[in-house]
């Protein structure tokens, strides 16, 4: 990455953060953890395409500079604009929607993203949220990568209203107050099947709904 790339980025970083904060007045609540330098996994509910900058937003630096978001290749790693954020201002673990035999498996490419140190943000429902469940099926990918790296935390984070901020078709944000909620991390048990450690990781998450919810 050249200087001038850098500086743009850096600056343009600034810039969201600061956007992000003004439009929506995020804070965090830290009710199940505290920000620590350890390698976590923050799993969260996805229902807006700027899920991760929130949760990026509210990160101190240090632990921000160390966090990647895992995103879609075809969205967030093109030439344009996009592509210029996914990579260069967040530094993206960028991976394929659908698998091919051409291209790296993105489990493989989160699993090294995980050896190289870095902590993640990412989504186990895989997809947006559209409907009115709170929350969709977790993929496995979640517990493939717990099994992988059995030292690092996995911390449920909720999400409340960006969804209202930015629907679905709308490029300007609409001001509203918007909340993240860090969980208590967890860890694969010994012998813990993947339907437990999914449903376990689901429910953790449901639970730091505001008003409740039954998963």
């Amino acid at each position: 990455m050249s200087l001038l790339t850098y500086m743009a980025a850096r600056l343009f970083a600034m810039g969201a953060v600061g956007l992000a904060r003004f439009v929506t007045g995020v804070r965090p609540d830290w009710r199940g953890c505290q920000p620590q330098a350890k390698q976590r996994v923050y799993f969260a509910n996805h229902a807006s395409h700027g899920d991760f900058v929130l949760i990026w937003t509210v990160l101190p630096n240090a632990l921000r500079a160390a966090t990647r978001p895992v995103a879609a290749q075809d969205y967030w790693g093109g030439d344009g604009l996009r592509g210029f954020i996914g990579r260069a201002v967040f530094n993206a673990v960028l991976i394929e929607r659908i698998p091919s035999q051409d291209k790296p498996h993105p489990l493989d490419v989160i699993k090294k993203a995980l050896a190289e140190g870095c902590s993640l943000i990412l989504f186990p429902e895989g997809t947006r949220n559209m409907g009115d469940a709170p929350l969709l099926p977790f993929k496995s990918g979640l517990y493939h990568l717990a099994s992988a790296r059995p030292e690092a935390e996995f911390v449920p984070v909720w999400i409340d209203n960006l969804s209202r901020v930015m629907p679905k078709g709308h490029f300007l944000p609409i001001p509203l107050l918007c909340s993240v909620t860090f969980g208590a991390p967890m860890t694969l048990r010994a012998g813990e099947s993947k339907d437990v450690f999914l449903a376990r990781a689901r429910a953790a998450l449901l639970a730091l709904k505001p008003n409740g919810v039954c998963a």
